[in-house]
This record gives structure tokens, C-alpha cells and sequence, in this order.
């Protein structure tokens, strides 16, 4: 079977209006807040082109705003600056030295805004506040959407001018055009509201306006939401019934698709591996039996297989391929030569892609440590091929050992276990968390394509590594649990670790307490709830597992947690434990807000708290590092207890160093 064959339709061209594709892989729009002072940055150059080279068969950019009134969010490119255009065009020669479309997404985002930054009143069709922003925004006047849509008219002009191949219209998950279209935020009574075909005027006026700026050799494309997912909200039957209108002007060339809208339900938008893949493919679907424009899907498309198999059941016309090909540039590249097991799949963990830019950071990515910054040339190595010894088969270790294997150095990987991943195969087997083993997987098949010489089941000391006399030595030896101060020893008050390394078994009544507010805790509650124990999370926080809001896992979460009677308890501090009846626990807490003092009478204390550093051997190395013939390296947890990103972003770090 050829590298394609395996694929019927992913390889095949495709004509977009005046453009054509060679492949139906489209790098769709995402923020990168990659943005200096509202204009591309050199990082936006690097970034697209490195998806170009990758094979992505179109690139539609981030959004670019249309009109001052539309700043929400720092970082944002101000398309409506005429400044802008030296940097499109370096982005767009860029990505069409390699053969490849490239399009601007624009956009105005209306009512789903903050005055932050602009210090004018967010523009809405009504004065609906947005449940995120909570900003009641100004109506917009007649000669206000005049202004608006100008404004679509010269960012097109402007994107003409840098170059690019089209525009794509974002009337979809964040957009005054979808404000104008849902039902639930346009509560006008004029000519812009009401009725279906009032509330698509504006959109039809700026696809008239667009279509212009344009002319007849670019493409333009429209991004739909099928749904909302809100009370009263967009459906998918007025979404066929907009995609209609639009393709009945005769102006627009292809249709994209979305769902959710980017505030009240975003987490359907980016939705995290505790959302199925495809899960949104019932909206290109159905569109694509409406209308004959090519229409694009998308919805966590992880393999190139699984994109294909969309195109097969005639979902969709093109597959929005965005967090994979985050995680791998070079995504469809390696489907086509027909190494598709070499593709480093995407988690859909969403902590370095959404995470970060909830945080205003700009977009990276957990498993691959170049993207964020693929402007930044990497020095040469110092001197290559040194022998290099890496302590440690998490995911730092690996990320070392590769990196520089890659850069031509000797490298041998020891590890104590038996088998390569450190803590990601203990978190990865809890319920709905089984993908996060895709980051082991991934860098043990790169461990093993660099050629670096694996040795699992070895114990590594300081006398050993005297012995070898390597030039380096990286030391990735991770974290061990730690008993916080209040545990007393009880033997029934556990780590999460022993819980799902099978040291103990909880059962009966079980409070799992929440230091880290992450998946630790929510995790292990979910499982022994699936166990059948009664369990309680009680947190010092104010949320139980509060950073899941960043990675848009919260709100499955407290659906998983009801479904499940798991009860949430919040500012509550551990204050000790004795021993309880039958040998359970009497765990006393304080709510930190007022003081008081309560009790919980329980079987089991599950512990989510910080680990401690497991550094015997950079101990044993640390008075002698001057003597010793090789230098000596920490990465990840062993230096700091930490999330798996900042492993690999360390082990990525000394792999350059050497």
C-alpha cells in the first residue's frame, strides 16, 4: 500500500473558489498572542511557515481586528492599523515560498470584549453583558454599523495588500456577527433584528463589502456556529438556514464550522480529551447536505486516519487540523510519506495551548518545546559527539535524551523501572485521562527513532556514574510523595500516588484533599468514586481543582462530580488527624475565612499535595561536582516538583546545552 492510498481523501485536491488545495488538512484559526503592539511579530512568521513546511494544505491566521473598538485581549493584531502590512507580507511570502494558500481571519468581537484595553465601550447588538467579560456593551447605532462594516472592508484591503490568498470571516464562536445572528444576544426591533433575515444583515453587508476588497482571485470563507450550546442560542437548523443565505450570494467560496460560543460554553470550542473526538461533526454534516460550497469540520482531529474517515462519511469537504498540528508541524508531512505513527499526537490537554493563553502568554505547546518558538534559532552544539548519560525515563529524561541524540551526541537513557514515562502512566489511568499517555508514547517511539541507547531496570548511583566518566550527565530522577505535616504517620491518610500505584486501597467513606487544584485530586475522587467509596473533596481553595478552568475541564468535571455524588467543599484547611472507629480517620479542618473549626469522620484521607524532590543522587554528585569529570545536569521534578511542561521544556533546554 503507498504512503496516500491508506488515506482516500485527505490527499486529494480540492478546488476553493480561485484557489486550490493539494491536501484537505487546514491549519484553522487560533489565538497565539504572538502579537507586539498590535502588529505580526517575527514568531508569527516562523510559526505558519513551520505548518507550511509541515504540508498543511491551507493556513487561515488568527483573527485580525477590524475596528478600534475591538481589543479583548492584549495581544491582539489590529488589522484595521495599515501598519500591518510589511508584516503580512512577510508572513505570506513566507508560507507560499512552500506552495501553500494562507488566509486572514477577520473579525470584530463585539459584546464578548473588554474595554481593558481600549478604553471605549465594548460594540454590541444589544446590551447583553457577556457572562466572561460581564460588560454591559453599547447597542450599536445605525451609523455605527456602517462603521463596522468599513471596517471589514478595510482590513480585506489591507490583507490584499500584504499578500494573502483570501479571508475568512469569523461570524462564529466570538464575533459581533454572531451577537447580530443568536437570538439570545440581538434583541433588536430594527431592520438588524427579529426575524432570521434581519438578524444576518450584517453579515450579508459585510460579505458584499469583503467581496469587494477582494475582487474575483481571492477567497473568502465564512465561519458558522451550528450551536451555541445556550438557552435560546443559535441551533443547528437557523445555522443551515445562515449558510443558505450566505451561499445564496454567489460572493463567498467556502463555509467554515464551530461550536460553542467562546465565553459561556467555550470549553465545546477547545474541548479537552474529556470530550470525544468528532464530537462536533453533526455541524459540517448537516451543512454540507444544505448547501454545495466545500465546508470545513473540525472538533480534536488527533490522526491523520480519523480525518480521513470524516471525509469519507461526507461530513465535511476539508478537516480543521489545529492542536495536532500545534503539537506537530510536520503532522501531514509524516502521514504522507506514510509515517503517521511518527506524528507527535496532541494530548488535547490544553495546558500550554488554551491554558497559556488564558494566562496572556503566548500559545506553546506541553510535548513540543519549539513551538512558541520557532523564531528563536537553536545554537549549534558545543562539540558533538559526547557520551551522555540521562538518570530518569519521564517525560524531562526522554525530552533530554532526544534532543541530544538529535544533536549528534552518544546518549544512554537509564531508568530504574522496568518501563519508560515516569508518572504519566499512573496519571494517565484514571477515568477519562487515558490520552494524557500519548506524551510517553510519543517520545518513547522518538527515544527509539534517535537511536539512544535504552537500559530500564538499572539503579543508578553516584559510584556508577564515577565509574562510566560520561562527558554529561542529566539528571531527570522526578519527585516522590510527601506526607504533609498534619498526617501524623495514620497509616489510612495516603498520596494519590499510593491510591493509583496500588500501595492502598481506600474504601467506605473517603475525603480526598485538594492542595494542587489539578487533575490529582479530581482524578483519584473520580475513580474511587467509580469504586463505590461516599467521597468528598475539600480544598483550601475557593474551587475544587480550580485550575481546571484554565484547561476548560472544570465544567465536565462538576458534571462527572454530581453524576457521581462527589461532594465539593471549599476553604477548608487541614489541621490534623487521630485515629477514628474501625481504624478510620478523624480529620480536623479550620475554614480559613471565619475560623472555624470542623471535623470529618471517614474511612480514608486521600492526599493531592506537593511532592518532594527525588535528588539522593544529585546529593550524592553535589560536593564533589568540581572533581568529577562531567557536568552534571537537573531537569523536572527532581529539581522542582512541577506539571510535566516544565520537564520537557527543561529537558529540551540541556539537550541544547551540551
Amino acid at each position: 500500500m503507498s504512503a496516500t492510498s491508506r488515506y482516500r481523501y485527505l490527499f486529494s485536491p480540492l478546488r476553493i473558489g480561485p484557489l486550490t488545495v493539494d491536501n484537505r488538512v487546514v491549519f484553522s484559526a487560533h489565538l497565539t498572542n504572538y502579537a507586539r503592539d498590535g502588529l505580526p511579530s517575527e514568531q508569527h512568521v516562523a510559526y505558519y511557515a513551520a505548518r507550511a513546511a509541515g504540508g498543511a494544505g491551507m493556513i487561515i491566521t488568527e483573527e485580525h481586528s477590524t475596528h478600534p473598538t475591538d481589543w479583548p485581549y492584549e495581544k491582539l493584531i489590529h488589522g484595521f492599523n495599515p501598519e500591518v502590512i510589511p508584516g503580512y507580507r512577510r508572513i505570506t511570502d513566507t508560507v507560499h515560498a512552500h506552495g501553500v494558500p494562507i488566509l486572514a481571519q477577520i473579525n470584530h468581537n463585539g459584546g464578548q470584549a473588554s474595554s481593558m484595553y481600549s478604553r471605549l465601550p465594548v460594540w454590541a447588538p444589544s446590551p447583553v453583558p457577556d457572562p466572561l467579560f460581564r460588560e454591559v456593551p453599547k447597542a450599536v447605532e445605525l451609523h455605527e454599523i456602517r462603521e463596522v462594516v468599513d471596517g471589514y472592508g478595510l482590513v480585506a484591503e489591507h490583507c490584499v495588500a500584504g499578500g494573502f490568498d483570501g479571508v475568512e470571516l469569523q461570524c462564529s464562536h466570538s464575533s459581533i456577527v454572531r451577537g447580530f445572528l443568536s437570538p439570545a444576544t440581538n434583541r433588536r426591533t430594527d431592520a438588524y433584528g427579529g426575524t432570521l433575515a434581519n438578524r444576518a444583515r450584517l453579515l450579508l453587508e459585510i460579505v458584499d463589502v469583503v467581496r469587494v476588497a477582494l475582487g474575483p482571485r481571492r477567497a473568502l470563507g465564512v465561519r458558522i456556529c451550528g450551536d451555541e450550546l445556550i438557552e435560546g442560542g443559535t441551533t443547528i437548523e437557523e445555522a443551515v438556514a445562515v449558510a443558505r443565505l450566505v451561499e445564496a450570494t454567489g460572493k463567498v467560496d467556502y463555509i467554515n464550522t464551530s461550536i460553542g460560543v467562546a465565553t459561556a460554553t467555550l470549553y465545546m470550542i477547545e474541548a479537552s480529551m474529556q470530550v470525544p473526538p468528532g464530537y462536533a461533526m453533526f455541524i459540517p454534516s448537516a451543512i454540507r447536505q444544505a448547501v454545495s460550497l466545500p465546508v470545513v469540520g473540525v472538533g480534536r482531529f488527533k490522526d491523520p486516519l480519523q480525518a480521513d474517515r470524516a471525509l469519507a462519511a461526507g461530513h465535511a469537504d476539508l478537516i480543521g487540523v489545529v492542536r495536532g498540528q500545534i503539537a506537530d508541524p510536520d503532522f501531514v508531512a509524516k502521514a504522507r510519506a506514510g509515517h503517521a505513527t511518527e506524528i507527535r499526537t496532541c494530548l488535547s490537554c490544553n495546558q500550554e495551548c488554551v491554558g497559556r493563553m488564558g494566562l496572556n502568554r503566548w500559545l506553546g505547546c506541553i510535548e513540543n518545546p519549539r513551538t512558541g518558538r520557532e523564531s528563536v534559532p537553536l545554537p549549534p552544539p558545543r562539540r558533538r559527539g559526547r557520551r551522555v548519560h540521562v538518570v530518569g525515563g519521564g517525560p524531562g529524561g526522554m525530552q533530554a535524551a532526544v534532543t541530544a541524540a538529535q544533536r549528534g551526541h552518544h546518549v544512554t537513557l537509564f531508568e530504574r523501572s522496568s518501563r519508560l514515562g515516569g508518572q504519566v502512566p499512573v496519571a494517565a489511568a484514571v477515568p477519562s485521562r487515558a490520552e494524557f499517555l500519548d506524551i510517553a508514547r510519543n517520545l518513547i517511539a522518538h527515544v527509539r527513532r534517535t537511536g539512544v541507547d535504552v537500559r530500564t531496570s538499572v539503579e543508578v548511583d553516584a559510584d556508577f556514574l564515577r565509574a562510566q566518566a560520561p562527558d554529561a550527565v542529566v539528571l531527570a530522577t522526578g519527585a516522590r510523595p510527601n506526607p504533609p505535616w498534619w498526617a501524623a504517620g495514620h497509616p489510612r491518610v495516603v498520596d494519590v500516588r499510593d491510591v493509583l500505584e496500588g500501595r492502598a486501597e481506600p474504601s467506605g467513606t473517603v475525603v480526598v484533599v485538594d492542595e494542587l487544584g489539578f487533575h490529582q485530586a479530581t482524578s483519584v475522587a473520580e475513580l474511587l468514586a467509580d469504586r463505590g467509596c461516599q467521597v468528598e473533596v475539600v480544598t483550601n481553595g475557593m474551587v475544587v481543582g480550580q485550575d481546571l478552568g484554565v484547561t476548560l475541564d472544570l465544567e465536565t468535571w462538576n458534571v462527572r462530580a454530581a453524576a457521581r455524588g462527589i461532594v465539593q467543599s471549599t476553604d477548608l484547611v487541614p489541621m490534623g488527624v487521630t485515629p477514628g472507629a474501625d481504624g478510620g480517620v478523624l480529620l480536623a479542618l479550620q475554614h480559613h475565612p471565619t475560623g472555624t473549626d470542623a471535623q470529618r469522620a471517614v474511612d480514608w484521607v486521600v492526599c493531592a499535595v506537593q511532592q518532594q524532590a527525588e535528588d539522593t543522587l544529585w546529593r550524592g554528585l553535589r560536593e564533589d561536582l568540581p572533581a568529577l569529570p562531567f557536568s552534571v545536569h537537573r531537569v523536572g521534578d527532581c529539581l522542582a516538583p512541577r506539571r510535566a511542561h516544565a520537564a520537557v521544556v527543561e529537558g529540551q533546554r540541556v539537550g541544547v546545552s551540551l
